[in-house]
């Protein structure tokens, strides 16, 4: 199994350059990813507004951990087609911001269901001490030219 980095998840999801967040994939099984991200820190951060970086581009963040999963479940190490995230909801705010947190974030997205074209994630931000950040729950379309 390679070495599942940046440079790894860069080559496998659509994001690219500084738009690519995560550092790493710390684990991960059928159910569940866990990855690290040190890119809230960046000035180059292309989320970033006004010169912060709010807590719901966290959303963001875990949108790519739902890429990665995804990509990882396929087998192979093939890069799949631009899934769309449909939906968010109950989705819930513990923070103001990402940038002021000053280690990595933990994201962590747990597949509840789905079939080939729909699945729905469970997913929340840390810090890296373990303060919640944000969560919430999201629908993926995974090929919606099929639909």
């Amino acid at each position: 199994m390679p070495e599942l980095n940046h440079a790894w998840i860069a080559a496998h999801i659509p994001h690219r350059g500084a738009m690519c967040l995560l550092a790493c994939v710390q684990r991960w099984d059928a159910q569940e990813i866990l990855c690290a991200a040190t890119s809230h820190r960046a000035t180059d951060n292309p989320l970033r507004a006004e010169g912060r970086l709010g807590i719901a581009a966290g959303i963001e963040y875990a949108a790519q951990a739902m890429a990665v999963h995804g990509v990882l479940l396929a087998g192979g190490g093939t890069p799949l087609g631009v899934g769309y995230l449909t939906s968010v909801r109950d989705v819930q705010l513990h923070a103001t911001r990402l940038d002021d947190r000053a280690g990595a974030l933990q994201v962590r997205a747990e597949r509840l269901s789905g079939d080939e074209r729909l699945i729905l994630y469970r997913f929340d931000v840390r810090a890296e001490d373990g303060t919640p950040l944000l969560d919430g729950r999201a629908s993926v379309v995974l090929d919606a030219a099929a639909l």
